[in-house]
């Protein structure tokens, strides 16, 4: 069972978001204080995301295994055993070495700026301290309750704000452990609340209750709070329903309303800037979206952020497949390019600590970072964007850079044109970010060329930095 691996795990979690929800609605944000955090929000540009949780401990993805839908293999295993055996992971979830601060030295010298933590995820276990509920790393239902903090959020929030992190916490809508979501006296065919909240309104108010006091502890229990990041969408009011929802779904579509309005109202009344991202639900309380597991095509008319994970898996797998550092690398400077933000995230060891390939790559994205974090941080998009291999950034003051992404294994070209900007003179040198020799920038048949000496083609690799506007 520790080596059980889900088949097709991203057949649900990972479709395109502008597929699933084509519709939009008019009640976007207005607020000029959260309109003014959004923008504040969008210079950070790389974000450090954690699945962790008791689910660790098997390598299987998070929550998932217990959805009783047909796309998911538990290897043979009977459903009923198979969630009674892991419903108990708690009882054994228990990381001596976890280290808070060194994942924060860690991800902020990787060049990350904010943190998203998941506090609960849907198979109900909660990584903080909840009087809500005693399935807690705080309980003394789970081993690590034996340690002297007992509340990995309040460790990873004081850790990550310490270095001047923004801090967000990820909360799951949905509870597949709380029995007023998956009541235990009916089966649970799908991810879904398994009972017609309409018709057993009593039970559904409890369910709310209990969701509005878990959020009203998070956000005030630790502190200021930058970004409430609020998953499964699934949980949503009855004018976001619609035809190409139920079908993505493949339920019975009735509306969960966990009424957004009066959660959101009380959570700033502690924060009250407070960034709230209500995944797929596009509204005003959706301040911004996250496409999961890619990058759009082309830039996005509102702030976005694009969710991904550094291996194939979002949580713990020993085998895991990471990308190259080149590729994470790429994908950054691409996302940004086109206006978004990047949440990179890595799946912590049951033992609480981070998996040395992600390590490893942290670290080669910091050393990238050091030299070229001019041209991602405080950036906002330039038309074109991109074109063939290069990416345009362009800061507030003005300054325009190119970013080269060489295929990996191969080196710079001789030459590439860039498009010319209405701001810049083409002219003689250029300077190449971490490199003491210039490019040479010439008009050629009209169009604006950057010429690279030969020894610059031979020891630089990636994504390499040239400024073409200052």
């Amino acid at each position: 069972m520790r080596k059980l691996f889900l088949s097709l795990i991203f057949v649900c979690i990972l479709l395109p978001q502008s597929t699933l929800f084509a519709q939009d609605y008019s009640h976007f944000e207005t607020d000029p204080v959260i309109l003014e955090r959004i923008d504040e929000w969008q210079d950070l540009k790389f974000g450090f995301m954690m699945h962790w949780g008791m689910y660790s401990q098997w390598g299987v993805v998070e929550s998932w295994s217990i959805c009783n839908e047909p796309w998911i293999d538990r290897g043979g295993v009977p459903y009923n055993q198979y969630v009674a055996d892991y419903r108990k992971l708690n009882e054994t979830f228990n990381p001596t070495n976890f280290n808070p601060q060194e994942w924060a030295d860690l991800a902020y010298n990787a060049g990350m700026r904010y943190v998203v933590f998941t506090t609960k995820h849907h198979d109900g276990f909660c990584m903080f301290d909840t009087k809500e509920t005693s399935y807690s790393v705080s309980d003394p239902s789970c081993a690590y309750s034996k340690d002297e903090s007992k509340d990995i959020t309040k460790d990873i929030i004081e850790a990550f704000r310490a270095k001047g992190f923004w801090t967000g916490l990820y909360y799951s809508k949905p509870d597949w452990h709380n029995s007023d979501y998956w009541a235990p006296e009916w089966a649970t065919p799908d991810r879904s609340v398994n009972y017609d909240p309409a018709l057993h309104p009593e039970r559904w108010q409890r369910f709310c209750d209990f969701t509005f006091n878990q959020i009203k502890e998070l956000t005030t229990n630790y502190g200021d709070i930058d970004i409430l990041w609020l998953d499964g969408g699934w949980v949503r009011p009855e004018w976001s329903l619609n035809d190409e929802y139920r079908a993505w779904l493949g339920c019975q579509g009735w509306s969960q309303d966990i009424n957004m309005p009066k959660i959101a109202t009380m959570a700033r009344e502690h924060n009250n800037d407070l960034i709230i991202v209500d995944r797929t639900v596009h509204g005003k309380y959706e301040n911004y979206r996250t496409p999961e597991q890619l990058v759009p095509d082309t830039p996005l008319p509102y702030p976005w952020e694009t969710c991904m994970s550094m291996g194939n898996s979002w949580s713990y797998v020993e085998t895991d497949n990471y990308k190259s550092t080149a590729k994470l690398i790429s994908i950054l400077v691409d996302v940004v390019a086109k206006g978004g933000n990047y949440l990179l995230n890595v799946g912590p060891a049951p033992d609480g600590t981070l998996p040395p390939t992600a390590i490893e790559r942290m670290k080669e994205i910091g050393a990238w970072m050091k030299v070229n974090g001019i041209a991602i941080y405080n950036t906002r998009p330039i038309y074109p964007y991109c074109e063939g291999n290069v990416r345009y950034t362009q800061t507030k003051k003005g300054t325009i850079y190119a970013i080269y992404l060489c295929e990996e294994g191969k080196s710079l070209p001789e030459s590439f044109t860039v498009s010319n900007f209405d701001d810049i003179k083409t002219r003689g040198a250029i300077k190449i970010l971490g490199c003491k020799k210039n490019a040479v920038m010439k008009s050629i048949d009209g169009k604006a060329t950057v010429f690279i000496p030969e020894n610059v083609r031979k020891t630089m690799r990636g994504a390499v930095t040239f400024v073409i506007g200052e």
